[in-house]
């Protein structure tokens, strides 16, 4: 009795299944590695940008990374920038993300420049978080307990100027919340002793 001719392997559904699997697998594989490849110009901070700075195109570089998806949520070259400011401190080199900027109308922040009664500490420099603290003048010639005056508040700058009497004084220009610069105001005015210390946020 003649034996039954066996199937070629090419008849059988699961070698087709087969080939359709390894198949796609290479395709996925190629497709990740070329988004990967995919890069957009987006922009980094060319220095450190403090809250409520004016952002412009002098504060800004741009470079190529691969975001992917991503891409959007970060300020790419053709982004409007007129009237821009940060929302919070960017670091030098780290990427712009949108949610970063805000127009000037709308920010909650604002500077102020004040004079530190104390030589301000070498490890506040830009970008740094303080607590801005404020002892009132007594009709005894001396001053109040201190107490924080302002918390959280972000270093523009420190400056040392000689030409303040007494032997000079630290200037600190301050980023500080809207609601707050009354109350600065009042105790610059008041000639109160005022003094930054690191607030431990940076």
């Amino acid at each position: 009795m003649p034996r039954p001719r066996r199937r070629g392997f090419w008849t059988d559904a699961r070698f087709f299944l087969g080939v359709v699997l390894i198949i796609a697998s290479i395709a996925g594989v190629w497709a990740v590695v070329s988004l990967s490849r995919q890069t957009s110009p987006v922009y980094a901070a060319a220095h450190t940008i403090v809250p409520g700075q004016k952002v412009t195109a002098a504060d800004l570089t741009v470079i190529d990374v691969a975001l992917g998806r991503s891409a959007d949520a970060y300020l790419a070259p053709g982004a409007t920038l007129n009237d821009a400011v940060a929302t919070r401190t960017i670091d030098a080199g780290e990427l712009v993300p949108a949610a970063a900027t805000v127009s000037a109308a709308s920010s909650q922040v604002t500077t102020v420049v004040v004079h530190s009664s104390a030589a301000v500490p070498s490890n506040v420099t830009s970008g740094s978080t303080v607590d801005l603290w404020a002892a009132a003048p007594t009709d005894a010639g001396t001053y109040d307990t201190p107490r924080i005056l302002i918390a959280n508040a972000t270093v523009v700058s420190v400056a040392h100027d000689d030409s303040m009497i007494g032997g000079g004084a630290d200037a600190i220009e301050l980023v500080i919340p809207r609601s707050d610069v009354a109350a600065a105001l009042a105790a610059i005015a008041g000639e109160s002793a005022l003094s930054v210390v690191p607030s431990g946020g940076r």
